[in-house]
């Protein structure tokens, strides 16, 4: 299948081509948390590029729970037309714009100062770098009944703003992927225990959300198709996840894989039947989708056209690509002009994984920062002076949030 051709959508909405910027952490929102130029400039850069569908970096339904300082928070009107001037140039290219809704749970950086939120009191288990994330308190019913308004009045600002969909960001360890593992999740009340207790949050959240918004509003799911860690979610627990999405008004469920503690998501997965490099979930994907309702996206180390084509024939619905088109916005307009560009950043095989992982994490948010100065990027960077940046930059940031926040 051409990666060219239109996608149209369970609610009637079409998408251009098959292929979609990934969302991938930022960190540039203003001392607000809102949207500023730094972002603007980024998402023009990408809207040139062409990819049918740009899913931005997760926003943040609840300033008190943040993935990281500097990130963008949507839960009221204050800073409404930023957003409608981010959507304005995210749609500018004619490409469908969905803004990834997200709650890190136990994800969350201890120095920020905010008491963490989770299923259960289980802390991150990264070595010597546990001490990085703050202890997680067991939410109440309250909590979580909190959560679901929050993802549903996220949303509706996010229609009023102008963004053309929402996607619930279910994947990679966050709140909602938490509740799903019986690894995180040791509730026994009608939240745990069993996966259909376990899946009751993000089931919840999605029927919120579809209730807040109107029909034409996309509604997408970014889901595990496995956690990648002994005794996890794994991929029967996505597959009858999925079946019980069929159920409701879904327009793309976006396949991933990994959290913190086993980060697949950046090429990092255990499981022998993934693949080795590119496209590494394209077969459990594949398994996956076919009992999926819905239009069904892989997402993990795609760079190359000719993976990009893999992926579609293998009868996934569409391709995301993150870091490539970090390093070259313009890749899939590339692409289309007959261009056999495959750009890459060099693999990090520092021994320590946790480290490497923030390292990775620094070289990509690198390419952001430049593209979001109008500078070209530089995929040759060392990873080493990269994490420095990074981390300065991070400290100076979770400085001005505690200001800001009281702490």
């Amino acid at each position: 299948m051409s990666p060219f051709q239109t996608l149209k959508l369970p609610n009637g909405q079409t998408i251009g081509n098959r292929i979609a910027k990934a969302a991938m952490e930022e960190n540039l929102a203003d001392a607000d948390h809102s949207p500023d130029r730094a972002l603007f400039r980024l998402y023009q850069a990408w809207a040139e590029g062409e990819a049918g569908l740009l899913l931005t970096g997760n926003v943040m339904i609840d300033r008190r729970a943040m993935t990281g300082p500097g990130g963008v928070v949507l839960e009221d009107e204050r800073h409404l037309q930023r957003f409608r001037q981010w959507a304005d140039i995210g749609r500018a290219g004619g490409a469908q714009f969905w803004m990834q809704l997200n709650h890190p749970g136990r994800q969350t950086m201890a120095n920020l100062g905010q008491q963490a939120l989770a299923p259960s009191a289980v802390a991150l288990d990264l070595g010597s770098f546990s001490k990085m994330f703050a202890e997680p308190k067991p939410m109440t019913e309250d909590d979580i009944e909190d959560v679901i308004r929050r993802f549903a009045t996220s949303a509706a600002l996010s229609e009023k703003a102008g963004f053309t969909g929402v996607q619930i960001h279910a994947a990679h360890g966050y709140l909602i992927s938490q509740f799903l593992s019986p690894l995180t999740n040791r509730r026994t009340d009608r939240w745990g225990g069993t996966l259909e207790n376990r899946a009751r949050l993000l089931l919840d959240v999605v029927r919120a959300v579809r209730k807040a918004v109107s029909p034409q509003f996309c509604v997408a799911v970014k889901l595990n198709s496995a956690d990648f860690q002994r005794g996890g979610f794994d991929a029967d627990d996505a597959r009858q996840v999925i079946e019980w999405l069929n159920d409701q008004r879904i327009d793309l469920l976006e396949l991933s894989g990994g959290s913190y503690e086993a980060p697949a998501m950046q090429g990092e997965a255990r499981d022998g039947r993934t693949l080795a490099r590119e496209a590494y979930f394209l077969e459990m994907a594949g398994e996956l989708a076919s009992v999926a309702n819905m239009p069904v996206m892989v997402t993990g180390g795609i760079r190359r056209l000719p993976i990009v084509e893999q992926v579609l024939d293998s009868g996934i619905d569409m391709a995301g690509i993150g870091t490539a088109l970090a390093v070259e916005p313009l890749l899939v307009k590339h692409w289309r002009e007959g261009q056999n560009s495959h750009p890459q950043l060099p693999p990090i095989r520092w021994k320590r994984k946790p480290l490497a992982a923030l390292a990775s994490m620094a070289v990509v948010k690198f390419q952001l920062q430049r593209l979001s100065r109008g500078r070209t990027t530089q995929p040759q960077v060392s990873a080493i002076w990269a994490l420095i940046l990074d981390r300065l930059y991070i400290a100076r940031r979770t400085k001005q949030y505690r200001q800001a926040m009281g702490k």
